[in-house]
């Protein structure tokens, strides 16, 4: 399965790596294998680290505090304190090191660097004036975060290619059918 980076922050594309959270999940971490294709594909390292069991139980429950954190800020909910612990301890370690080579960008560290990084944009998310534009794909049944930096202010959708797509024809159908 392919990794899709379209909410706009770091934090909210790791959330996203579960998809249908009210029905059917599907968790894209699924591996720590899937974790470290996930470093690679988000461009925070260039080589897939190393990831334990354990590591990916931990990058799990960054994704899910991040996920009820942004949450809470989309609704105007209670962040809790615990999620808010489990973010800023992510956020702690140095993050990703970005360096200039000769062919370019380089980009290194481990999987707490890797994580760190994420955290980071989550923490800068979360805690600044960007919190108000968190959004929840209207699409049945995704349930994808993103951040609504159009114009107006009145995007619907994660991603127009996809559920946005799939929404209009399925209003389409049905206004030929009736």
């Amino acid at each position: 399965m392919d990794f899709t980076f379209i909410s706009g922050n770091l934090g909210l594309d790791l959330a996203g790596t579960v998809g249908h959270r009210r029905g059917a999940r599907i968790d894209m971490l699924d591996t720590p294998a899937d974790l470290a294709r996930w470093t690679v594909a988000a461009g925070l390292l260039d080589a897939p680290p190393e990831v334990s069991e354990s590591d990916l139980a931990g990058a799990r429950a960054l994704r899910e505090a991040i996920y009820r954190l942004a949450a809470a800020a989309r609704t105007g909910g209670v962040a809790e304190a615990a999620d808010r612990d489990t973010l800023n301890d992510a956020a702690r370690p140095a993050p990703a090191s970005v360096l200039l080579g000769e062919q370019g960008v380089v980009r290194g560290g481990d999987l707490r660097a890797a994580l760190s990084s994420t955290a980071r944009a989550a923490v800068e998310l979360l805690g600044g004036p960007q919190a108000g534009l968190i959004r929840e794909c209207e699409a049945d049944p995704c349930t994808r975060l993103y951040i609504d930096a159009s114009h107006r202010r009145t995007r619907r959708w994660c991603d127009m290619r996809g559920c946005g797509n799939r929404a209009k024809a399925a209003a389409f159908r049905a206004r030929r059918h009736a």
